[in-house]
């Protein structure tokens, strides 16, 4: 009887059998997909994730990013990562390094298979499936942002707010920036991440009912302009609405992981590295045979810088003149962006702005510099920055 019986085969799924085989643990993973599996997303993993890919020792073709660039009208703010790059990586590239390297741990994969239901015991679960029950100690439930072992466990939460729909496409592109941009305006944002030295993945975000790409796009003449003409190389995915409430990660035997475990917006782009994160946390608590109650203050402590910094981005982007007032004080501070994002990804801890900075960018925000506002970047020309592992 394997230890985990995982439904959902994506990077979180995947990821958890993983760390649970270099724990000793045995793993089944059920996807009702096969390869090559895409997601729309914005397909930027942040350093710390890319730390634990290669931690499980997964490698993927990749693009680097050194860091994340604002752009509003003719502003421009960007913050670098402190220690190392981000990695730009296909969804599907992404998904199949990860199988490919579950695999050589012996993880037993039933790609092409659908879990039909599911029932649990004070010892055990039970997994019906097309291809044939499955007994084992453990339910992990990663099968996505709608999922359906959620709702079927009573965890779902109902959220509240305006709904987030986002669309993605790629692009045969030279990326332009050494970052991942992020395009602001009144009515979406756009995300641009480099997925390799010709293509450009470009994500499309936006509230109220989800729109079509070529309508989301043309909310930003400068970068439709500047993708006119370059070959479209996938086709239009759409996902959302984004934001999931749950009264907690776990109930009886069941454990949810990934964006099955709870979502909010994916702004910060920090969703991949708190899912793999996640998964790391959930099979130490099971692997030292911690009750589930463990994973779940694990997952609060891990998810509290996500929660806090994507929330407040949200309430940004809604007030335009409040945005467009932080992306001039972060222009005008680069430094302290620099200390944001390091935040924001984990690399450093919250006190790590500083009493001082906190006060200069509130300065800033009010007016108050004393000081003209400047841009890192004059004309696309890169005033010269440290280069990232």
């Amino acid at each position: 009887m394997p230890d985990l019986v995982i439904v959902g085969g994506g990077p979180a799924g995947l990821a958890t059998s993983i760390f649970g085989a270099i724990a000793g643990l045995s793993s089944i993973v059920i996807e009702r997909r096969s390869l090559p599996m895409d997601k729309p997303c914005g397909e930027g993993i942040m350093p710390p994730g890319v730390a634990l890919l290669e931690e499980m020792g997964v490698q993927v073709p990749h693009a680097r990013f050194l860091g994340i660039r604002y752009v509003d009208g003719d502003t421009v703010a960007e913050g670098r990562f402190p220690t190392r790059a981000g990695w730009g990586v296909r969804r599907t590239a992404l998904v199949e390094g990860l199988f490919h390297r579950a695999q050589e741990l012996g993880v037993e994969l039933r790609f092409g298979t659908r879990a039909t239901g599911w029932s649990a015991t004070r010892d055990r679960v039970h997994v019906d499936s097309h291809g044939g029950p499955v007994e084992g100690r453990f339910l992990i439930a990663a099968d996505g942002l709608h999922s359906k072992l959620r709702k079927e466990a009573g965890l779902q939460r109902l959220a509240r707010g305006a709904k987030r729909f986002g669309v993605r496409r790629h692009f045969r592109v030279r990326p332009w920036s050494p970052c991942v941009e992020v395009h602001w305006n009144n009515e979406a944002e756009a995300y641009l991440t480099p997925v390799a030295s010709e293509e450009l993945g470009v994500a499309l975000l936006s509230s109220g009912a989800p729109t079509r790409f070529e309508e989301s796009l043309s909310h930003f003449p400068g970068l439709e302009e500047r993708l006119a003409g370059a070959p479209v190389v996938s086709e239009v995915q759409g996902a959302g609405p984004f934001r999931q409430c749950v009264r907690r990660r776990y109930r009886g035997r069941l454990a949810l992981v990934g964006d099955a475990a709870g979502y909010l917006d994916a702004l910060t782009g920090e969703g991949l590295s708190l899912g793999f994160h996640c998964a790391q946390a959930l099979v130490a608590t099971i692997a030292k045979g911690d009750e589930l109650s463990s994973y779940e203050t694990a997952y609060r402590r891990l998810s509290r810088t996500y929660y806090l910094m994507t929330g407040l981005l949200l309430a940004v982007a809604r007030r335009p003149g409040l945005r467009r007032r932080l992306i001039d004080a972060l222009a005008e501070t680069p430094e302290i962006f620099d200390r944001l994002l390091a935040i924001s990804t984990g690399e450093r801890p919250i006190h790590h702005l500083g009493s001082a900075g906190l006060i200069r960018l509130l300065q800033v925000l009010a007016g108050r510099s004393g000081r003209a506002r400047s841009s890192r970047f004059r004309g696309g020309v890169s005033l010269g920055r440290r280069e990232l592992r």
